[in-house]
């Protein structure tokens, strides 16, 4: 053994400490994203004779079509082409499930801003000015706008979801105390930061080469072949990566696949569409707005005998993900309590607005944010702390730990957590001292709150728990790794180039991820339900992993004299460790290939242990769950109904970080998110069923000003129960339920405005106006009682 090997082998034999994950790493893109020069979609080099499309929008929610005049939009100067629907070579849909959602509208317009007709002309501005031209007549019908309408037309876009366990009327009906009410859960703009954009560029032999911003290449190539009526091994899907999804690029980003693809197969020259903000707003779905209408028994100490709630989602014109969004919603209903007796009832509106879509969450917060809404007014009603109340309510360890579902909660750490959260946000002396304030004052009023999350993880759709991965080492010892999911900020390309730098044992550097791409690995599901890391992180492993141990049994034949197995060879710090022998790990990559070593790899991943029934909702649709919590301190001023939230502390189960600084950067954007929505982020349609927030000077997203001047995000300290990535857990979608603090703080500050003796009627999001309202409210109630 060489005296520079020495010290190295006698480190590894005592520490053996190399990794690459459970490390905080930049993001891989930080750099590129800091600097300017991350290439997205709108950034990719043009090819020469690239036209540019717009889709002209329906001005009317709901209506036959009598006629289409193209005269003035071909009379401008620039105009190229006008595409219709009667112009698709295949076929005319792109609904992701159910086949009710036509590419181009088709007779009769089902919503206000509907795709009728697409221009292309020599540049973008040409295009969306001349769309503008087209004249059209319609022959207005009556339109269904909110989910309520919906719910009294008896109008669904699916069938109604009903789960129940055991006897909830009989229990409400019996309880010591009841109550009833009603609700409202505003949607959500996606708001990313990169808009809807996807640039079709014709292949020869009747290929399409397809760069476009989506969360699901796969769907995407299969929407794109049926529109031009040819097999998908002609059509190619790139995605290097989103700046942001939030799952509005799962299905709908398909809508702009195709068009770009029909108006560049038509005229046989790429063809670029960037709708502009407006109009991508005015096009695309949302997060599904929720009405909620409920019954609750319960006992003097705050158990809940017996809970019913009946949800009605507004959909928009076309199912679209609402089946999927709303079976999510009925199965985090539970939170993170147990209910024995329990019935809930899922509706999902057919509106003739934009088709809402996945978000964040995919129905997840809409389903939990309708039972601390009932909580919260049980504690409120017992004159109890909340926290107390919902600690009574909480799922067990090894009892009282059966969802509604059929799944038992075998990985529950809620308990620990909450106490931790706790005692680190000093809760309870801050409750007393908000008290202490409000007595004190009269404009203002302080509220805090404190709220758990329980999610689970995986598709709600078992199939789609699947990924690929391919891993090619080059003979300089550089690693090229492509996989099934797709990179929107979120950290998942350096995540899974982590894992492969630690499975061979090598440096960060050594290794890179490219763009996502149909042709390199097939039949992926999308990159959303917060599985991108489980799923493509094990797929990665699962290549790479293969790769080392074809090197280990080629480097204990050379290097191991017979003396050293396969078994025995170790990776780490850029070397290959046979015994005493250490070897630089670039120089067994250049002998493994004069060896004829293969020196790539595909990997495989599936789920294990998922199994769901969608006709009766039971089963195990989650691999695992994770949990979080958080308390939110606010102070509203009652005479404007102005917010301001004054310290969140959260803190989060990712189990065993595969990058904490990442994931920590989750929570907290996720936080900011979901506050948004809760708070500031309201949806507005007029009478006439025009979207009137359709832009960023009339939908009020939060800026960083919004943020908590006191903001502590921690991660709680955990390793999966399950054989995850490393044992670490999903951030992506979790943590968007933590600011339910915000909302119920915002509620208990209010109600300082009746003594604590009312509960608020106040629907989300709390916008000022709805604060305003909420208090006056109270002040209304609190008189008549006196």
């Amino acid at each position: 053994m060489n005296q520079q090997a020495e010290p190295f082998l006698k480190e590894l034999r005592e520490l053996d400490d190399f990794k690459q994950v459970h490390v905080s790493r930049p993001h891989e893109s930080a750099h590129l994203h800091a600097s300017g020069r991350a290439t997205y979609t709108d950034d990719i080099p043009l090819v020469a004779g690239t036209l540019h499309a717009a889709l002209g929008l329906s001005t009317k929610a709901h209506a036959k079509i009598v006629s289409m005049s193209f005269d003035a939009v071909r009379a401008t100067p620039g105009v190229v082409a006008v595409f219709t629907a009667d112009d698709i070579p295949g076929h005319n849909q792109c609904g992701p499930i159910i086949h009710d959602d036509p590419i181009l509208a088709e007779g009769v317009v089902q919503f206000l801003g509907q795709p009728m007709f697409i221009v292309v002309a020599t540049s973008h501005d040409i295009a969306r000015l001349a769309a503008r031209r087209a004249t059209i007549e319609y022959e207005e019908l009556p339109a269904v706008l909110t989910a309520q309408q919906a719910r009294a037309a008896e109008q669904y876009v699916l069938p109604p979801m009903k789960l129940a366990r055991g006897a909830a009327a009989a229990k409400i009906a019996h309880a010591a105390h009841r109550e009833a009410g009603e609700m409202l859960l505003g949607g959500q703009e996606q708001f990313y930061l990169e808009g809807q954009i996807s640039y079709a560029v014709p292949k020869d032999d009747e290929g399409m080469h397809v760069y476009c911003s989506t969360q699901h290449p796969s769907e995407m190539q299969h929407h794109v072949a049926h529109a031009l009526g040819v097999a998908s091994h002609n059509v190619l899907i790139e995605c290097r990566r989103m700046g942001g999804g939030f799952g509005g690029k799962e299905s709908q980003s398909a809508l702009f696949a195709c068009c770009a693809a029909v108006a560049a197969w038509k005229l046989l020259c790429p063809v670029k569409l960037r709708p502009d903000r407006d109009d991508d707003m005015m096009v695309t779905g949302k997060r599904h707005d929720f009405h909620y209408a409920y019954e609750v028994g319960y006992s003097d100490d705050g158990v809940i005998d017996g809970v019913s709630v009946d949800m009605t989602s507004r959909c928009g014109f076309s199912a679209d993900l609402s089946g999927p969004v709303m079976t999510r919603a009925v199965c985090h209903f539970d939170n993170a309590y147990y209910f024995p007796d329990i019935a809930i009832e899922g509706y999902c509106g057919k509106t003739n607005t934009q088709s809402n879509t996945a978000f964040r969450g995919f129905g997840g917060p809409q389903g939990a944010f309708a039972i601390e809404y009932i909580i919260d007014n049980v504690a409120r009603s017992l004159k109890l702390d909340p926290l107390d109340v919902r600690r009574k309510n909480l799922y067990g360890k090894t009892e009282r730990n059966l969802t509604p579902y059929g799944q038992t909660v075998e990985d529950n750490v809620i308990h620990e957590l909450l106490d931790e959260l706790e005692a680190t946000s000093g809760y309870r002396s801050r409750r007393a001292a908000v008290r202490e304030f409000n007595a004190k004052n009269t404009v203002l009023k302080k509220g805090i709150a404190i709220t758990p999350v329980k999610f689970g993880i995986a598709f709600n759709v078992t199939h789609f728990n699947q990924a690929g991965a391919l891993v090619h080492i080059y003979t300089d010892g550089s690693v090229l790794v492509n996989h099934g999911g797709t990179e929107m900020g979120q950290g998942l390309n350096t995540k899974v180039a982590q894992v492969v730098a630690h499975e061979l044992g090598i440096s960060f550097s050594r290794v890179r991820v490219t763009a996502t791409d149909t042709s390199k690995v097939a039949n992926t599901s999308a990159t959303a339900a917060s599985t991108g890391s489980d799923l493509n992180g094990k797929a990665a492993q699962d290549a790479a992993g293969q790769l080392r141990q074809r090197l280990a049994a080629f480097a204990a034949m050379k290097y191991g004299a017979g003396e050293v197995s396969a078994n025995d060879v170790r990776f780490a710090d850029d070397c290959v460790v046979v015994g005493e022998v250490v070897v630089p790990f670039e120089e067994i990559i250049k002998n493994a290939y004069l060896a004829r070593v293969q020196l790539w790899s595909d990997g495989f991943y599936a789920t294990p242990k998922l199994y769901w029934d969608q006709k009766t909702l039971q089963g195990r649709p989650f691999f695992y769950y994770s949990y979080g919590a958080a308390v939110s301190e606010v102070v509203i001023d009652t005479l404007t109904g102005e917010m301001r939230v004054l310290r969140a502390d959260a803190l989060h189960d990712v189990g065993a970080s595969l990058n904490p600084q990442l994931d920590i950067g989750q929570v907290e954007g996720g936080f900011i998110q979901g506050m948004g929505w809760l708070t500031t982020e309201e949806l507005w349609w007029n009478p006439g069923g025009k979207l009137m927030t359709h832009a960023p000077s009339t939908y009020k997203i939060p800026t960083v000003n919004d943020t908590p001047p006191d903001f502590r995000v921690n991660l709680f300290k955990n390793r999966n129960a399950e054989d995850s990535i490393h044992r670490s857990k999903a951030v992506g979608e979790p943590p968007l339920l933590l600011p339910f603090s915000v909302f119920f703080a915002i509620r208990d500050a209010v109600a300082a405005v009746g003594d604590y003796e009312v509960n608020p009627p106040m629907n989300a999001p709390a916008t000022a106006e709805e604060i305003l309202k909420a208090v006056r409210a109270v002040r209304a109630s609190r008189g008549a009682q006196s």
